[in-house]
């Protein structure tokens, strides 16, 4: 029989995690790290359901078995090639046949199978308690090109604890946010790549995150971590406007001119046709300095906008001239010094002297 147990206690079990559902739904969200592994295909998934609809269970049972049958020596020669060590973790979407089928196939076969109590269903529920768990935080603002990312993965490499929002998401957080990288997760798999970041963490320890809105792209930050995010101090790193400037070269130089003209395009409305136009035709050219120019106008004033519906405690730190292991060491020296939460287990290294972008 195999073992049923918890989500804590499957996250700690020993194999890979394989899911029964089919591809549709594990595309839609997953447990992350786990392997598509589906009873049924698509197409399959929704035969047997309309049959249970139509018919009724008896009936839809035996279609899945038809379904199923030829396919038995396929799952479990697909399983060895997964789990050489014939020990696997398994689910389905509440805990119920599709699991239970696999690993009553899977046992015959020699395989040691632990299952999740309640399955992908159990676990969504487990991502909501998650993000409810309360964390110190601090969070760092600053307006658009003051180099917040860089900041904050230096901070995470001097050993601090951050949740990278933009990252898990693929997105940046602006219209031009996705250029250059991976098509984003739906909103279900962000809500789960972050809750498993959110129990990893220590909770006697800080944990740093970027200044978002609701939206990072597509992405929808969960309301329950948000909440808390609203609530934390901020930082709020300032630089120069040349300096802004000169970074956002560095992120978007080598990005294709038809995106970055587009992404314009979308924001047209907000930053106005005259400033587009000028803009776009900059893009064109290949001058991309003045066109950073002109968008930076309507970002400051987003910021600002936001800024002033913000009741929280807000400190200015100015990393003017700082690489990010430079900003990251004044921030974290800024933390320790304002916050009593700060990291008593990571100490910044002294700060480093000023260097050019």
């Amino acid at each position: 029989m195999p073992q049923i147990l918890d989500f804590d206690a499957f996250l700690q079990a020993p194999g890979p995690i394989l899911d029964a559902r089919s591809p549709g739904e594990y595309d839609q969200g997953h447990i992350p790290g786990a392997l598509s592994f589906p009873l049924f295909d698509n197409q399959e998934r929704a035969q047997v359901g309309t049959c249970y609809k139509q018919v009724g269970r008896d009936a839809a049972v035996e279609l899945g078995l038809e379904l199923v049958g030829p396919k038995m020596a396929q799952f479990v020669r697909r399983a060895k090639e997964l789990a050489p060590e014939q020990r696997v973790r398994l689910h389905c979407w509440r805990g119920g046949m599709r699991s239970g089928s696999l690993a009553w196939l899977l046992e015959t076969a020699g395989f040691q199978v632990t299952l999740l109590e309640g399955g992908y269903k159990r676990f969504r529920q487990w991502v909501r308690e998650t993000l409810s768990r309360p964390r110190p935080i601090v969070i760092v603002g600053g307006m658009t090109g003051t180099g917040k990312t860089d900041v904050l993965r230096a901070i995470a490499g001097l050993g601090a604890q951050m949740l990278d929002l933009e990252g898990l998401a693929h997105h940046r957080g602006s219209s031009y946010g996705s250029l250059g990288l991976p098509p984003q997760p739906s909103t279900e798999h962000y809500e789960n790549l972050l809750a498993l970041e959110w129990f990893a963490f220590d909770p006697q320890r800080p944990v740093w995150i970027e200044a978002e809105s609701r939206q990072v792209g597509r992405c929808r930050i969960p309301v329950e971590l948000f909440v808390q995010m609203d609530q934390a101090s901020v930082l709020q790193i300032e630089r120069s406007r040349p300096e802004r400037i000169e970074l956002l070269l560095k992120d978007y130089g080598q990005a294709d001119r038809t995106e970055l003209i587009e992404a314009t395009e979308r924001i047209r409305k907000k930053l106005g046709g005259e400033k587009t136009r000028e803009a776009v035709e900059a893009i064109a050219q290949g001058d991309l300095a003045p066109a950073i120019a002109l968008v930076l106008d309507y970002y400051d004033k987003t910021y600002q906008y936001d800024l002033q519906r913000r009741t929280v405690a807000r400190h200015s730190v100015d990393v003017s001239g700082l690489d990010a292991l430079a900003a990251a060491q004044r921030l974290m020296a800024e933390a320790a010094r304002r916050f009593p939460h700060a990291d008593p287990t990571v100490q910044p290294a002294a700060e480093t002297e000023p260097s050019p972008l």
